[in-house]
């Protein structure tokens, strides 16, 4: 705290000032307060013994000379018993902001009616439906609540266990991140894991009407869940904790996006987590990847996305752990789907905020948090080996390196660190230039005015991960659905501008390995198991 001297010189009564200052405070006052305080301590000291309860303040002129107040002097004793906190009003609210014009009372009350409606007066999990909407609450809340009320060990929840549950959850929390977290979470637990969300999402595929086509292959609801979930978690998990806090959720956009599935049928409509389309990139390009079906793919399977467009020495950085958590990872080797996903957006994506992390992590070879001139060479070394490969002239380390800084413009020479790349709005064309030779020579051939004005163009447009899952969908589709008229033999009712002989179809036969049916269900694609 700083006393600005004109502030005392127009005071006329120092007094309670100075006995505010000699109450302990633990900072340094400047010199020409000093000597004022020290005279005033002696003068307390000395006066001490002779007070009464009574007995007035010593006169003025035991202390320094000052100005004579016009107006009268105040007590001590009042400036120095006043709490320093009385004044200062709440401002952090971990559960939310208390609502002081609230109508808990009414809502309560119409959930005691609506459960008067209901036979026996207990509520399944459809019926939670009902109460999630008298609540105030999204329609897919309603598995939260029916699991947090007991009703996944009774089968039911009844209007008693309901209504306490609720009263408490008003009472301790006030907005709805809170009472999410709350209501999905672990007994005294204050945030989500991976785990937590398996319920409300098994409630999304058993009762959204986008996915009703799924009831007839159970075996992909786990597949569908495991990608929405690492979809959560890339999204909303900013701290890379593995914990979801509630702070996170209301930074993001999860629960907006939660709301928009009983108003949208179409879920490929809502590409933020939930979308099918999505979902079924993802898993097509894993099962290409993973041979032997075992949901694990090895670094030899990773390192063969996209025609080995990827560097091995990126691989190996991802297979380090660097990125892919856990022991299992580092100890076998081995790549889960979950960890897949990750891969994936990362991979097609790297404008995305998490995206820019995954690759700093990736690329930050010694965990330092600055990427140096030795780390960029390092990557950039087996890129010139593939360019020379194929017969392309690569550009000097030197000169690149002074294409990189002015690209990124570091705030410290000849370091780069996550905030600048972050900045920069450019980290896609940074790190495609060090380990995707593929991306990279793309970027070479554009023109550098067209990508400045990507750059400056602040309108709204689909990331290039919605860009990247839409072309590739349109592909599956189009290539499966001429593999289903060549197994039915009707592929010269197939129109295309070349003959396409069946051995162009064995890559993807692969995904049919273990799956034999392939119907059609609208824009949709659903693959069965054989019976």
């Amino acid at each position: 705290m700083m006393i600005k001297e004109t502030s005392l010189r127009r005071d006329p009564d120092l007094r309670g000032e100075l006995a505010f200052l000699a109450r302990g405070c633990d900072f340094v006052l400047p010199s020409r307060f000093k000597k004022r305080l020290k005279s005033f301590q002696q003068s307390q000291i000395q006066n001490k013994p002779e007070k009464k309860p009574a007995t007035a303040l010593p006169s003025a002129a035991a202390l320094p000379s000052s100005p004579q107040p016009v107006s009268p002097t105040p007590h001590v004793n009042d400036v120095v018993t006043t709490p320093l906190s009385i004044n200062i009003p709440q401002f952090y609210f971990p559960e939310g902001l208390p609502d002081t014009c609230s109508n808990h009372e009414q809502i309560l009350s119409r959930v005691e009616t609506a459960f008067m409606d209901i036979e026996d007066q207990k509520a399944d999990i459809y019926e939670m439906g009902k109460i999630a909407k008298i609540c105030g609450c999204p329609l897919y809340w309603k598995a939260p609540m029916f699991r947090a009320a007991g009703g996944e060990k009774a089968g039911f929840v009844t209007a008693q266990s309901f209504i306490a549950l609720w009263k408490q959850l008003l009472n301790n929390h006030h907005d709805d991140a809170s009472k999410f977290i709350w209501l999905l979470a672990k007994p005294n637990c204050s945030y989500l894991e991976q785990e937590d969300f398996i319920p409300l999402l098994q409630d999304v595929v058993d009762t959204h009407p986008g996915l009703t086509f799924l009831k007839d292959a159970p075996e992909f609801h786990s597949r569908y869940i495991t990608t929405v979930v690492q979809r959560i978690f890339y999204t909303v998990n900013r701290s890379w904790s593995g914990k979801i806090t509630s702070t996170e959720i209301r930074k993001s956009n999860f629960l907006q996006t939660l709301a928009l599935l009983e108003e949208e049928e179409d879920i490929n409509q809502i590409t933020d987590y939930f979308s099918y389309e999505h979902f079924y990139v993802i898993y097509c390009k894993f099962w290409e990847l993973d041979g032997d079906h075992d949901l694990y793919i090895s670094q030899a399977d990773l390192s063969r996305y996209n025609d080995q467009a990827s560097s091995s020495r990126i691989i190996e950085r991802i297979f380090s752990g660097a990125v892919t958590r856990g022991k299992t990872v580092q100890k076998e080797g081995r790549m889960s789907y979950a960890d897949f996903v990750w891969f994936l957006i990362s991979e097609e994506d790297k404008r995305n905020p998490t995206s820019i992390e995954y690759w700093f992590r990736c690329m930050d070879v010694d965990g330092d948090g600055v990427l140096s001139m030795y780390e960029l060479e390092y990557f950039y070394e087996e890129q010139c080996e593939r360019m020379e490969a194929m017969g392309i002239e690569p550009l000097p380390f030197h000169d690149l390196l002074c294409q990189m800084l002015d690209l990124v413009k570091p705030a410290s020479d000849g370091k780069i660190t996550l905030r600048d790349l972050k900045r920069c709005r450019m980290a896609h064309i940074f790190y495609d230039t060090f380990f995707n030779l593929e991306k990279y020579l793309d970027h070479e051939q554009r023109d550098p005015f067209a990508v400045q004005k990507d750059v400056e163009n602040d309108n709204p447009e689909p990331s290039d991960w919605d860009r990247f899952a839409a072309e590739e969908y349109e592909a599956l589709v189009t290539e499966e659905s001429a593999q289903v008229q060549l197994q039915e033999g009707s592929f010269e009712d197939y129109e295309a501008d070349e003959p396409v002989s069946p051995s162009e179809f064995g890559n993807k036969a692969g995904l049919l390995e273990d799956f034999r049916n392939v119907t059609y269900h609208g824009n949709y694609i659903r693959i069965s198991s054989p019976s």
